[in-house]
């Protein structure tokens, strides 16, 4: 057997947690291997690299270890074993984790691990910032002498370009500005389906030029169709948005994604370059998928090889959605863009050894539930469970029931009860789905064979295969009945069989998580209001969004394939949607418009309104243009509570649009069913969905299709050809990208006129030398901020409002606003970012006790724009702290929401509690998190937020250290340090992560 070596520093090794130590000696990436002088030093773990029957693929084999604990370590825990046994160079990776994992029963809860992922997952919005870091830092130490080039990620990165579609087109109504940035939408809606007039074009426009011409056309007539729906889509014109001149409808996609690639030329341009100058990087560009529809589909191995081994794929990604892979029985989870890049860069990821819940599934699927009901009724279950940073693994006799698309929507949803993962071990279910996709039959047979011989293989049916778990939660599927979410949070899931009567209390009850608090003289308002020259109206309830959007959903066919026959029933039916319903279909990737299309159905979809607007993420990351003017000015002039009904994971209030304050998570069919009923204060059972011109009333129940008539054109539709097609189409790319010019330097040229892509200031000053920690004094607090402060309020990921702090610095650059684009396109450029930390309008700062993007400078008692107040302290030289009450941080990951505040001089924020995401990341940029002691909070301690803060550091800070603040009105009070370790005390002392990998490059 050959003897496996492995590189290290020829220095004497450091303990894993003395962070004076830690200054000097990192192996962060290759630079430095290749700085430093090294010796060979035999694996420790060489004796347990074995050999499948081919005797070709070596693989460190765990069970030679011979010790019975293995059998009863969970499977994700033996993820977690494996990659620790083959990663374990002494240094970051020692002998002692990998017993400690080993172990454990005994130090779940307890031990610090690390687990180097096999690869890191990055989508645009947070890919971009971390390559403008890691370009930035090029040019740090470009300054001090080193070889740029050297510097570029250890850990395989694929970047998807996903986030950047915005619907400018769509079959309800069409703006007349490409982006809706701020802006104000003067809509010349089209008229409404029933109406047969065109609008008259603008006398001397022509649709054409550098942005892309424009055809007119009709849709030709379909099978099967009702002729008056026919004539109601036919005679619905697309309108281009820069000529006001009639589109095809079947262009609706393709003008999107035009738009798409002209409006972020820049950030394509700069990821191009990122392709070409740093090794171990994969960009996928823009039209080719969603970012975790990529992962399942095509990036995904189950098994990876490399250099003559193989071993099991795992994954961390900046996605909220990366925890659906592990429904493939892949191990992966969701970290922050700073963490991300530290990854990258070659660091393991830490975590104490999590506690494995197991969940055992029971009992048969209710016919009329969908995969997202019992997404919803597991996380119910699990949430009630207090599950918060364990693992969960399922298994039982019920797993034969859930397909892997199943699977991976369960394993998407388990941020929202707060799991690290949901994880589904590889069974005959998994192989017979990897037999329709890609792989081969010699892969399976080497999938199969490996994870059999390393025990990562399930039967189920054999409960002598159970592992040991933390505790078992067990869930009857059968107790599943069709619910929704809302109307503000997640959790909040109601019965689709109560939702009328549950809206009407949300109507009642006090403004809050539920309620809006609307008189009851008021409750039965309607606004009559005119669209397209028809006359409508508007009542609470009101649907005016519906969105079957690119996460959670659309990689299960049987759901998408449910509303797509939901669909062609009701429009056999003879039942629409009206016409100043904003309602979109943004597919997670092209095998979902296959399926669709190739089973029939997606002519119906596009006939209710559903039409493709294009791949990528759209409504639910706040890229939706603007509703009809006529619909938000009836909304406003009654106060009304409009409702969105969209297939996503996130709804917080105000995010899809400002005047739709109720939100609603359903399944796509349900998606596609309140959009034909017009309204969410209705019930199904009671109730007819609509009522045909002819006066006949249609239930919900005459067009829901049956699970059988779901599942056989699921075994017809979604087959190997389909991935098969997808894979040469994603290898192919699309002309755009393949004719975009890109620099060919190994040091980015950063273009000063730029105001998407600018070098960050993170490495301004950088020495070698670290100072100890300095003391925060006569700080101020920039926020007084309450309970559930989420990233959208420090960092808004959707458009940038036209009075806002980034808009004042983008006209500066004589953009106009259709040019604004959102927050999210604009994550390279730390000017636009650092002013649009806590713009958000829904942000709630008890300094001025009203909702909005302000608050006070406390020396001169003025209400300024946030940005504008930090000038004011940055000027004087005054430090800056936050006050905040519980779970401060919570919703998607998002670094902009450390760096923001960073930026802005934010030294340290106290808070009642972090979501701990969050707090890693303020920990990654040098903030310091500090928590109030059990039972006390600033409205306990009487704190106004007023006062001027000081907060001693001493120089031998270390982690869970109690702190003392004082405040200028004589009060005094302790805070810990939210450290969790010596690293974070490191990064800390360094001034965050970025600086101290630099550093340690230096």
């Amino acid at each position: 057997m050959s003897c496996l070596t492995w590189t290290c520093f020829g220095r004497s090794k450091p303990s894993r947690f003395d962070s004076s130590s830690l200054v000097i000696a990192s192996p962060v990436s290759e630079v430095i291997m290749a700085l430093t002088s090294s010796v060979k030093v035999e694996h420790p773990f060489n004796h347990l690299i074995d050999t499948l029957k081919d005797g070709d693929r070596k693989y460190f084999n765990p069970q030679k270890l011979n010790d019975a604990r293995y059998d009863k370590l969970p499977l994700s825990i033996r993820v977690l074993l494996e990659a620790a046994i083959r990663k374990c160079d002494g240094f970051y990776v020692k002998e002692e984790d990998v017993h400690n994992i080993l172990d454990w029963s005994e130090q779940q809860n307890v031990a610090e691990v690390p687990f180097p992922p096999a690869r890191v997952l990055l989508q645009d919005f947070t890919g971009i910032p971390a390559m403008v870091d890691l370009a930035a830092m090029r040019d740090a130490v470009t300054k001090h002498g080193v070889d740029p080039g050297l510097v570029n990620p250890v850990c395989p990165t694929d970047l998807i370009v996903d986030h950047s579609l915005q619907i400018d087109l769509n079959k309800c109504a069409i703006q007349n500005a490409p982006n809706p940035g701020g802006g104000d939408s003067q809509s010349q809606g089209p008229p409404s389906r029933p109406s047969p007039a065109r609008p008259t074009p603008r006398r001397g426009s022509q649709c054409g030029g550098e942005r892309g011409s424009c055809s007119k056309g009709g849709c030709s007539d379909t099978p099967g169709r009702p002729a008056t729906a026919v004539q109601q889509i036919e005679n619905t014109p697309l309108l281009c948005p820069f000529h006001l001149q009639p589109v095809s409808e079947p262009e609706t996609a393709l003008k999107n994604q035009e738009l798409e690639l002209i409006r972020n030329k820049e950030r394509l341009q700069f990821f191009k370059w990122c392709s070409k100058a740093f090794k171990n990087v994969n960009v996928v560009p823009p039209d080719v998928g969603a970012v975790h529809q990529l992962n399942l589909e095509y990036l995904s191995q189950v098994v990876q090889e490399s250099q003559g081994f193989i071993y099991p794929d795992s994954v961390v990604g900046t996605d909220s959605h990366t925890t659906m892979i592990n429904g493939l029985g892949i191990l992966g989870w969701g970290v922050g863009g700073i963490e991300s890049e530290a990854v990258m860069l070659g660091q393991p990821i830490s975590l104490t050894l999590p506690q494995v819940v197991g969940c055992r599934l029971v009992g048969s699927v209710n016919i009329l539930a969908t995969s997202i009901d019992i997404v919803l009724g597991i996380t119910k279950h699990l949430r009630q469970a207090g599950i918060a940073g364990k693992f969960v693994e399922f298994f039982g006799p019920g797993m034969s029931q859930l397909s892997v698309p199943d699977r991976t929507t369960i394993a998407n949803m388990c941020p929202e009860y707060n799991a690290t993962v949901s994880f589904f071990p590889v069974d005959h279910v998994t192989l017979k789905h990897f037999k329709q996709t890609n792989f081969t039959e010699e892969k399976l047979e080497l999938l199969e064979a490996y994870l059999k011989a390393v025990k990562l293989f399930r039967s189920y049916e054999d409960s002598s295969e159970d592992p040991q778990y933390s505790e078992v939660i067990e869930i009857n599927l059968s107790s599943m009945v069709p619910h929704v979410s809302g109307p503000k949070r997640p959790q909040d899931r109601v019965a689709v069989s109560s939702m009328k009567e549950d809206f009407q209390s949300c109507l009642n009850e006090k403004v809050g998580f539920k309620g809006f608090h609307i008189s009851k003289e008021k409750q039965e308002s309607l606004v009559p209001f005119l669209h397209g020259g028809q006359e409508y109206e508007l009542a609470h309830g009101s649907v005016v969004i519906a969105a079957v959007i690119s996460c959670t959903n659309n990689c299960n066919p049987s759901v998408m394939l449910t509303a797509g026959l939901l669909a062609k029933k009701a429009v056999e039916a003879g039942l629409i949607v009206k016409p100043y319903i904003r309602t979109s279909l943004a597919p997670g990737s092209g095998m979902v418009t296959h399926y669709l299309n190739t089973s029939g159905v997606l002519p119906y979809l596009s006939q209710l309104g559903f039409e493709v607007i294009g791949y990528g993420c759209a409504t639910c990351v706040g890229n939706t243009a603007p509703l009809p003017e006529t619909v938000s000015e009836a909304i406003k002039e009654g106060d009304l509570v409009a409702c969105g009904v969209l297939s996503g994971n996130r709804h917080f209030e105000g995010r899809l649009c400002d005047c739709v304050r109720a939100n609603y998570l359903a399944s796509p069919p349900l998606v596609v069913a309140y959009a034909i009923a017009g309204t969410v204060s209705i019930n199904f059972e009671k109730e007819p969905l609509g009522v045909t011109s002819e006066g006949k009333e249609v239930y919900l129940r005459d067009v829901w299709p049956t699970r059988e008539e779901v599942q056989q054109i699921e075994q017809d539709k979604v087959i190997s050809s389909i991935f098969t097609e997808l894979r040469a189409r994603r290898e192919k790319g699309n002309t755009f990208w393949n004719n975009l010019e890109c620099p060919e330097s190994v040091v980015f040229p950063w273009d000063p006129k730029s105001t998407y892509i600018r070098s960050p200031s993170f490495f301004n000053k950088l020495c070698k030398e670290v100072q100890p920690p300095q003391s925060i004094e006569n700080a101020h607090a920039l926020l007084f901020l309450g309970d559930k402060v989420t990233t959208d309020h420090i960092s808004p990921a959707g458009s940038i409002a036209r009075v806002s702090a980034a808009a004042k610095y983008l006209l500066s650059k004589r953009l106009t606003p259709r040019e604004f684009n959102s927050y999210g396109a604009r994550r390279g450029n730390d000017a636009v970012m650092t002013r649009g930390t806590f713009a958000s309008i829904k942000l709630q700062n008890r300094l001025i006790g009203k909702p909005g993007p302000k608050t006070v400078h406390i020396p001169s008692g003025q209400t300024l724009d946030v940005f504008e107040a930090v000038e004011r302290y940055q000027r004087d030289g005054i430090p800056l702290i936050i006050l905040a009450g519980k779970q401060y941080g919570s919703g998607n990951s998002r670094d902009w929401a450390a760096k923001g505040p960073y930026l802005l001089g934010v030294r340290a924020v106290i808070a009642e509690s972090f979501e701990k995401m969050h707090k890693n990341h303020l920990v990654g940029m040098g903030i310091a998190p500090l928590q109030f002691l059990p039972g006390q909070s600033a409205d306990s301690l009487e704190l106004c937020g007023k006062e001027k803060f000081t907060i001693t550091l001493p120089e031998d800070l270390s982690p869970k250290q109690m702190l003392t603040v004082k405040t200028s009105s004589g009060k005094t009070f302790s805070v810990t340090t939210l450290f969790d370790n010596e690293m974070d005390v490191a990064f800390y002392r360094h001034g965050g992560l970025l600086r101290y990998v630099a550093r340690t490059m230096l």
